[in-house]
């Protein structure tokens, strides 16, 4: 079944001929960008969108896996923090970050002569709540991944397959995703989390999140890691590193880390 999909993605890019790839860096994007580089070669591209909610070192993992595939990769400015929608935070905030992108993105591609613009959404991110994925419907991109139905597990599966080295790469969403809905985001915000969790993937973490509610950070980890963290972790040290950085209060998730935790607090009516 994985072969299968793996040759119908291959197939849908030689339909495509030429195709530009909305590539962040993630293991999602990463995989379409590798398999449109073996169908199309130079006739693919891969472009990174560069942000304040992309942490530096996820742009130069990006700019390394895309020379490691071997396919041409650009960088280009996106600036969604102009936009008022965006930076209030509504639940809705990544239509108007995937908007920013696309109506960036589009006019790129049709001036490089590439008819079709295609991004890293799978299967499994159909039955979330994505508003993005409707700004780039709206917009004519494609998501080869769930189009061929293509689930989170299956992608890692297809990388480990082709030898990817980051197959097992923890996902790394925008840090705007880090603040609950309705509080307004800014650059120092941004920064803020950026420098913290740099400070716990220092300290040899991977899968984390730092949570920011006005002036407090709440660590996420994996439940199976938290009691080994408090025990083995220079506490008073981390405190004053998250002060350091802009943070009155810091506190640990006992429940643990939850990819999309924030999206706990919508309702069918918020979100109708």
């Amino acid at each position: 079944m994985l072969l299968q999909k793996l040759e119908q993605l291959r197939a849908l890019f030689a339909e495509m001929d030429r195709a530009l790839i909305a590539y962040s860096g993630g293991i999602d994007s990463t995989l379409v960008a590798k398999i449109a580089f073996d169908v199309l070669g130079d006739r693919a591209l891969a472009v990174t969108a560069v942000s304040p909610s992309l942490l530096p070192e996820d742009m130069e993992d990006a700019r390394i896996q895309a020379a490691e595939i071997g396919i041409a990769h650009e960088m280009v400015q996106t600036h969604e923090m102009d936009n008022p929608n965006y930076r209030s935070n509504p639940v809705n905030r990544c239509y108007f970050c995937k908007s920013e992108l696309h109506d960036t993105l589009k006019p790129l591609a049709l001036e490089r002569g590439y008819p079709y613009v295609v991004d890293g959404v799978n299967a499994d991110d159909l039955s979330d709540y994505r508003p993005g994925i409707q700004a780039a419907k709206e917009r004519g991109a494609r998501s080869p991944l769930a189009e061929v139905g293509v689930s989170k597990l299956e992608v890692r599966e297809l990388s480990k397959s082709l030898e990817l080295p980051w197959w097992d790469k923890p996902a790394q969403p925008c840090l705007s995703s880090r603040f609950p809905y309705g509080e307004e985001i800014t650059i120092a915000k941004l920064q803020r989390v950026g420098q913290a969790e740099r400070y716990l993937r220092k300290l040899g973490l991977k899968t984390l999140r730092v949570r920011s509610a006005g002036d407090t950070a709440r660590i996420e980890l994996p439940v199976e890691q938290i009691q080994d963290f408090v025990q083995t972790t220079d506490l008073e040290n981390l405190v004053s590193a998250f002060k350091s950085f802009g943070f009155i209060y810091v506190t640990l998730d006992l429940e643990g880390f939850q990819s999309g935790k924030l999206n706990q607090v919508l309702s069918i009516s918020s979100i109708a």
